[in-house]
């Protein structure tokens, strides 16, 4: 694949959403527009799939560069690259904004005063940036992109949320992102800063930044910082406040998105540890201690939850609580884990929230109470959902238990007081799931409007059975991501073992 390698594949990969958004903005009438939005984010993903076709799974360092000066100045420049740890978020993002666009096909029959066109456009745009934080080598592109992500999201939850709560979950999450930037902000300039006092020269390339290391003291307040700026988009307790509020105003594809694409947990394992690998070594029981604090935490309050979304939401951050945690045993095993873990939340969170999105278009609530008997009137529909989330709580052929087994016997290993925590919480995730779901699918019939609900259509099918047949086939057969994951992994591990 050595010829495609010679094509600027990544700048075409931020570009065609880019000009899909546009487009969609332009055109004036509605179907139009949809169609645009749909064969924008298929042709981002079968570029996704040329991306990692030309990867070179051998090599752990950073491949596919592509560049362009920027702010000359300040030697700050275009600069995007892949490696293993960022490869597979590339299709992973792809895929899951192409059943975004599809799961909003039916926007223009909301209540939005708007043209659906704004509403694929912002959709479109949200793709490019998550897609540009991925692939980011420049931290004042990384940052550029990370806080892009706000301004559709912002729009795309106060316009087509769900009820009277959309305002408030918009302005509390726009709020809380744009302060966690401050922190983020100060430690990518403490970075480069440090860079210039050390080696005599301002950059913000990462390959740079991470061949030079900072001098200790620098570490500490940097390692903070960026922590500090990704524990809210993790999210981290007690920052979670705004992701109950989004799990019930936002419309579901953007929750599904949000909730499934976990970009504080790369930035951690992009920027926060290998920028700053003696201080996050020195503080490793801090990140242990929120890792272990999120998945007890997230059990319980979703256990405690009387909502499907809300049930979905804290479990999420039990989740993610995991992977934080298996960053903090700096194993390469363990990050293989986490970041099969990060992959298979996207899929299978974001999966679950269609699935409800699709059942309160049938029933008008997604309230544990208000349901029950789902699985009789909707099999498809109640045994995908049921699929998300095994995966999710990690049963056994299904693709959550290969990275949660590997983070868990590292923990075990490193901190075995909350490697035996994180034991604690499978059993309260599994309760936490399994019980409201023989509630509102097994139970008795109390709505009508379940009764008369018909199965998944032939688009809703297509939206869930794709990511419910890839959890089967990661599930079962996970070897070929783990050893594309294990030469970054080991590499990753062994520059921090280094120091």
């Amino acid at each position: 694949m050595a010829d495609l390698a010679s094509y600027p594949l990544l700048s075409t990969l931020l570009a065609l959403p880019v000009l899909g958004a546009l487009a969609s903005t332009l055109l004036r009438r509605a179907p139009w527009a949809q169609r645009m939005a749909l064969g924008s984010t298929l042709l981002t993903l079968l570029q996704s799939l040329l991306i990692v076709a030309a990867f070179d799974g051998q090599d752990a360092g950073f491949q596919l560069l592509d560049s362009a000066t920027w702010i000359g100045g300040l030697n700050i420049a275009y600069l995007v690259g892949v490696d293993g740890i960022s490869l597979l978020f590339l299709p992973a993002t792809a895929l899951l904004f192409c059943a975004a666009v599809l799961a909003g096909w039916r926007i223009r029959a909301t209540a939005s005063p708007l043209s659906p066109g704004l509403y694929f456009a912002l959709l479109l745009w949200l793709e490019a940036a998550t897609l540009g934080v991925f692939c980011a080598l420049d931290v004042v592109f990384f940052f550029f992109c990370w806080e892009l992500t706000l301004l559709p999201l912002y729009f795309l939850i106060s316009l087509w949320g769900v009820g009277s709560s959309r305002q408030t979950a918009a302005v509390r999450y726009f709020l809380l992102m744009l302060a966690s930037g401050v922190p983020l902000l100060f430690g990518l300039l403490a970075l480069a800063f440090g860079h210039a006092a050390s080696a005599g020269s301002l950059v913000f390339d990462l390959p740079t930044l991470l061949a030079t290391p900072l001098p200790e003291g620098t570490q500490y307040a940097v390692f903070l910082l960026l922590l500090a700026g990704f524990a809210a988009k993790v999210p981290l307790v007690p920052l979670h406040t705004w992701l109950p509020a989004l799990a019930m105003g936002a419309p579901a594809a953007v929750t599904a998105l949000i909730v499934g694409l976990k970009l504080g947990a790369f930035g951690l394992i992009r920027l926060a540890i290998p920028l700053a690998p003696i201080a996050a070594r020195d503080l490793h029981w801090l990140l242990a201690g929120c890792g272990t604090l999120a998945i007890l935490y997230g059990g319980v309050a979703a256990i405690a939850h009387s909502n499907l979304r809300g049930v979905l939401a804290y479990s999420s951050l039990s989740h993610v609580g995991l992977v934080v945690l298996g960053l903090a045993t700096f194993s390469a095993s363990a990050l293989q884990g986490a970041l099969l873990q990060l992959l298979n939340f996207s899929v299978a969170a974001a999966g679950g929230f269609l699935a409800l999105a699709f059942l309160q278009r049938r029933s008008g609530s997604t309230d544990i109470a208000q349901l029950g008997g789902v699985m009789r009137s909707m099999p498809l529909l109640s045994g995908c959902f049921l699929l998300f989330g095994l995966a999710g709580i990690g049963l056994p052929g299904t693709s959550g238990f290969p990275g949660e087994l590997l983070i868990i016997v590292a923990a075990l290993h490193s901190h075995t007081g909350a490697g035996l925590a994180a034991l604690f919480g499978t059993v309260l995730a599994a309760a936490a799931f399994l019980a409201p779901f023989r509630r509102a699918f097994l139970g008795p019939l109390r709505n009508a409007d379940v009764a008369a609900g018909r199965d998944l259509l032939p688009r809703e099918k297509a939206i869930l059975l794709l990511p419910a047949l890839l959890i089967l086939v990661v599930g079962l057969h996970p070897m070929p991501i783990l050893e594309l994951l294990r030469p970054t992994a080991e590499a990753w591990v062994a520059a921090l073992a280094g120091l």
